[in-house]
């Protein structure tokens, strides 16, 4: 067992989940297999040309970091970046499958009552229809459906936020993945400052914030919020780091502190998305939103001989390499864990089509490239070129 395995099991969490994919293996996977999500039929209208899709997320282990920020500095908007958090994650996999419009989502927030106040709660509910109304206004239409708010403090020692949303589709609408030897691998960047975002977005999402929480930010938040980590955790790997939420970081002239780097929303790509899927659905052999596995996460959705290739990455941003020193974390295993820069990926057998999604993705001011290629291969694997290194990953 690795280093990196072993920090993480300690921690309670896993970067490949791979006892959950064991369980569910032999499940049912929908009438497109290979499709990022799972996609039922339409029994709701019982339409042979239409299909169904529900799906479920959470903002994760990231509330947890959210909590302490709160505790520390009275901002009670942090909060407005867990819905973000928990709302991306979820409509950002549908949106690997074409659905872009008219969903629905409800909200499930489980939360420890003696410590996480009304107001917290108020604003979460509030934002999520802001959030959803600012999402419209590019043609991503979301109906809130209402939710659950429970309190269940005996299970949850902080508080949970999640949604549940669900999409009724032409199933010739479906992208379902089919990459192929020759595709062009288009990333989108997951920093920076969208024309939808107010602010510096350091380009974490909602996975790996165990690691960066643990391996960043210092034992003092062991010491003043025990609430904020299981007490089954050795203490020997509960907030190794060096930084508090509050120190400052400079980048690019952006002036913010670690903890707000941290706690950067999870971008949502349904914006721009948007465009590029009406102009060129029939030409996208794939959408791959780099979540859980972080760059890794595509090899889950190869069932031949390729190589996926990313030998042109984006420049790490900074974000990332906060991480690196703090974690002592090699290239292998951040990869695997982290989006590291790009959370979005477009395979696309054309140039021009490529250079047309990268246009449309920098005039939503998100940096876009072609990162890499997709290359004929003995067996399915991932290969990550970045600094002079090499990194295999074998499926």
């Amino acid at each position: 067992m690795s280093k990196p395995d072993l920090k993480y099991d300690l921690r309670g969490v896993s970067a490949s989940k791979e006892d959950v994919h064991n369980a569910i293996q032999h499940l049912d996977k929908g009438i497109f297999p290979n499709a990022f999500c799972k996609i039922i039929p339409d029994i709701v209208g019982g339409d042979i040309d239409y299909c169904n899709i529900m799906h479920a997320d959470t903002a994760g282990s990231k509330t947890s970091l959210a909590y302490i920020y709160w505790k520390e500095t009275g901002d009670i908007s942090v909060w407005k970046g867990i819905v973000e958090d928990a709302i991306a994650m979820n409509l950002d996999d549908m949106a690997c499958i074409g659905c872009l419009d008219q969903i629905v989502l409800s909200s499930t927030i489980g939360r420890n009552k003696s410590i996480i106040s009304g107001d917290v709660i108020s604003t979460i509910i509030n934002y999520a229809e802001d959030y959803i109304e600012e999402l419209g206004k590019y043609g991503v239409h979301i109906m809130m459906a209402g939710g659950e708010t429970a309190d269940v403090g005996d299970i949850v020692r902080t508080i949970d936020v999640g949604y549940t949303a669900f999409a009724r589709m032409k199933r010739s609408d479906i992208i379902n993945i089919d990459i192929k030897e020759g595709d062009y691998i288009v990333g989108l960047s997951s920093s920076g400052q969208a024309i939808y975002e107010n602010r510096y977005n350091g380009g974490m999402g909602s996975n790996g914030l165990t690691s960066s929480r643990h391996d960043v930010f210092s034992k003092e938040y062991a010491i003043k919020y025990p609430e904020s980590f299981n007490s089954f955790i050795p203490l020997d790997v509960v907030y190794t780091g060096s930084k508090k939420l509050t120190d400052i970081i400079d980048i690019d002239g952006v002036k913010m502190d670690v903890g707000q780097l941290v706690l950067s929303p999870t971008r949502t790509y349904l914006p721009v998305l948007k465009p590029i899927v009406q102009k060129y659905k029939k030409h996208i052999h794939g959408l791959i939103h780099c979540s859980g596995g972080g760059q890794t996460k595509v090899g889950k959705f190869i069932d031949k001989n390729i190589n996926i290739v990313k030998d042109n990455l984006f420049q790490i941003p900074p974000l990332f390499n906060l991480i690196k020193d703090e974690s002592g974390l090699s290239y292998q295993e951040l990869f695997q864990v982290f989006n590291m820069g790009h959370r979005l990926e477009c395979y696309v057998p054309e140039l021009s089509v490529a250079e047309e999604i990268i246009s449309i993705s920098k005039s939503f001011n998100i940096d876009a490239k072609i990162i890499g290629k997709v290359e004929i291969s003995n067996k399915p694997k991932v290969t990550i070129k970045y600094d002079d290194q090499v990194m295999v990953y074998d499926f």
